[in-house]
């Protein structure tokens, strides 16, 4: 529990970089016999790991990461539990359930697939759960103020097309996207305060974040 958070949990929603992953390396710097303390080079994909992408990454406008509000990277979510979900599944509206029985714009959606668990598999990039277009039209008519996906990606990479078109539907509208979330099948509330924090590079397409959510302790608890 953390002081003056009596009441919440903190739950970490980030894939630790390890190099070897896609787009990760290290190399030792310095070391404490030679240089008096340790330092190390890493070399970092921008959309490497738990990830937040920019508007600039696929021309939906010129906003590049460092300029995106951090008020843009918080807010109150929803999280829906797609767990179930077969691989290569085209998310649609239909299965968010109720969920706009009770929405509120500018809100927040996760969605969890449990898909981090397939990382380091083929599988993991190449048959991943993905949203449609339809899906994505349905955020921008509700005002998703932010998108989370546990997937690399919210749609195929392996089709241009079909990643070109829902990346833009969605940050042309504003809707900040973060892929390759981890950890929401620890959440046990549906409704959490999400933060995604991502390293501030200059002109970016995008970068490297640490996500997580605070989200109140059932009473049960």
């Amino acid at each position: 529990m953390l002081p003056g958070f009596e009441g919440t949990r903190l739950i970490d929603l980030t894939l630790p970089l390890v190099p070897g992953m896609r787009g990760v390396a290290s190399e030792v710097a310095c070391t404490i016999p030679s240089h008096g303390w340790n330092a190390t080079h890493w070399t970092l994909y921008s959309h490497a790991g738990t990830h937040m992408d920019a508007p600039v990454h696929y021309e939906a406008s010129e906003q590049t990461l460092d300029q995106i509000p951090l008020t843009d990277c918080m807010g109150r979510a929803q999280v829906v539990d797609l767990s179930d979900v077969a691989p290569r599944t085209c998310l649609v509206p239909e299965q968010l359930g109720k969920l706009h029985e009770h929405w509120q714009d500018g809100e927040i959606l996760l969605l969890r697939t449990d898909w981090y668990k397939r990382l380091g598999t083929p599988e993991y990039r190449d048959a991943l759960p993905r949203i449609s277009v339809r899906l994505a039209h349905w955020c921008v008519a509700h005002r998703v103020k932010l998108i989370g996906v546990e997937p690399p990606a919210v749609a195929d990479p392996n089709n241009r097309e079909e990643i070109t078109e829902v990346h833009r539907i969605l940050l042309e509208a504003g809707i900040v996207i973060v892929e390759g979330l981890a950890h929401l099948d620890q959440l046990t509330q549906p409704k959490v305060f999400f933060v995604a924090a991502p390293i501030k590079l200059a002109g970016s397409d995008g970068a490297p974040c640490r996500a997580f959510a605070f989200e109140k302790v059932s009473e049960a608890a």
